[in-house]
């Protein structure tokens, strides 16, 4: 099973020179790539002198996560991508698990391995921890992360598991899928594409798979951290754009509407925690997710209101109101 490790990067040499070569080490026999986006800083000079047996892509654009991986992967000739973030030191036994669950479960697509903080490697990392879960109106968590509530790794979550989507900081996906969807919605720009592929992929009748047994260390934050309100602005239209292309007909509207509200509600808590261009982003995201739903519809592929989508009815009720810090505490 030929395995390529794709490495999307934006002006990231002094990424690359600390988290590249630990990649290069861990990952024999398999093709590493770097996909630059184009940067202007001197990644490619740098790669090019230091890292002689890395492969280079260089886009003609900074297209962002979602277009910068289409247009790379358009290059790359392998049975399974592995798209790793420019800021992830993988460990050594990273990827024999993830080939053999690939080989030996046909209707598995997609794979997350477990996911550490890079700067306290005893803690789960917000992008993904013990892999991605949504609740019925489609709010994104973690086993390991209920939205800022980071757990310890204490071997709880070592295990193989369906889960409902796979962070793009280490995302496997068999080529075949990524192709046959059109791979990442570029109207996406960053931020939750992955949990839309997922979705698509989901409704195909493909599993997501977290394996506790690779395990991959991430920085977090290095493209847009938590306090840029273009990261709010994404991550809430984003959110609602996969709503709008996934959720199940007899739901769509009635879902998309109380989201709205509850959106709006933590806009309100932005203002009221003294960061009002919180709250305007957030405005900003619905104004967008208006002007593109018509598009976002006409994007819908699949004909089914049956297929369980979610993990739980309601993250935010449970974190906010019943004090749920911990994952295995939620009622499914």
């Amino acid at each position: 099973m030929n395995i390529a490790v794709v490495i999307l990067n934006w002006n990231g040499k002094k990424l690359l020179e600390t988290f590249l070569p630990s990649i290069i080490n861990n990952s024999p026999g398999t093709d590493i790539i770097v996909a630059d986006n184009a940067s202007t800083d001197d990644s490619i000079a740098f790669i090019t002198e230091n890292f002689p047996t890395v492969s280079l892509i260089q886009n003609k654009e900074n297209g962002g996560f979602a277009k910068g991986y289409n247009d790379a992967l358009k290059e790359v000739d392998a049975d399974i991508y592995a798209l790793v973030n420019s800021d992830v030191e993988v460990s050594e036994n990273w990827l024999n698990p993830v080939i053999e669950e690939f080989k030996n479960n046909s209707k598995t697509g997609i794979v997350q391995p477990k996911i550490l903080d890079f700067n306290n490697k005893k803690k789960f990392e917000y992008a993904g921890a013990a892999g991605g879960y949504l609740d019925m109106l489609g709010y994104p968590y973690c086993r390991g992360r209920i939205f800022n509530v980071l757990e310890k790794d204490k071997g709880q979550y070592n295990d193989t598991t369906i889960i409902n989507w796979a962070s793009g900081a280490c995302f496997f996906i068999r080529a075949e899928i990524y192709k046959q969807l059109g791979g990442f919605d570029e109207d996406y720009f960053a931020h939750q594409e992955e949990i839309d592929l997922c979705w698509r992929t989901n409704n195909l009748g493909y599993d997501i798979k977290y394996i506790g047994e690779s395990m991959v260390y991430h920085v977090g934050g290095a493209t847009l951290n938590e306090a840029n309100s273009y990261k709010t602005f994404l991550n809430f239209r984003n959110s609602l754009y996969s709503l709008a292309k996934n959720l199940p007909s007899n739901r769509l509207f009635f879902f998309v509407f109380i989201r709205m509200i509850l959106d709006g509600i933590a806009g309100l808590r932005f203002t009221l925690q003294g960061r009002p261009i919180h709250m305007i982003a957030i405005l900003k995201s619905h104004i967008s997710f208006y002007k593109n739903l018509r598009k976002m519809l006409a994007k819908r592929t699949f004909k089914h209101n049956n297929l369980k989508y979610y993990d739980t009815t309601s993250i935010v009720w449970s974190h906010f109101i019943l004090n749920i810090r911990k994952s295995k505490q939620l009622r499914k």
